[in-house]
């Protein structure tokens, strides 16, 4: 039973029609997410800077939620370019590293060619 929706205010979820984070009785999903700041709907060109906003971003739906980021129990990073995965590691230890969530690595194209990185996680209430 869906019991919330948690929008960030990011045009993106408006135009498309979704929203940042799903609440079920037993989850938090939380969409794909990628580096734009949604305050200012800007975005870095560079790879580190947009994992951080990634997960600022949602690290604060899994606030709005009502979790932390130690109850995420799944993550997926898909990225258009392989090499820009391992750079990354240090930023993503930092937010996941006590959670320990399953993890995947896609290798996939980004809806808009600024975009080096998508996270989406599910977490525990």
């Amino acid at each position: 039973m869906i019991e919330k929706r948690i929008v960030s205010g990011s045009s993106f979820e408006k135009e498309i029609g979704y929203a940042r984070a799903v609440v079920d009785t037993h989850y938090i999903h939380v969409s794909g997410t990628t580096g734009y700041n949604y305050s200012s709907m800007t975005i870095s060109e560079d790879i580190i800077e947009q994992a951080e906003q990634c997960l600022e971003n949602i690290q604060q739906a899994i606030h709005d939620a009502g979790s932390s980021m130690n109850k995420i129990v799944r993550v997926r990073y898909i990225l258009p370019n392989r090499e820009d995965f391992e750079p990354c590691w240090p930023i993503l230890r930092q937010y996941f590293g006590n959670a320990q969530p399953a993890a995947t690595m896609i290798v996939a194209g980004l809806a808009d060619a600024k975009m080096k990185i998508e996270i989406e996680v599910t977490a525990l209430r």
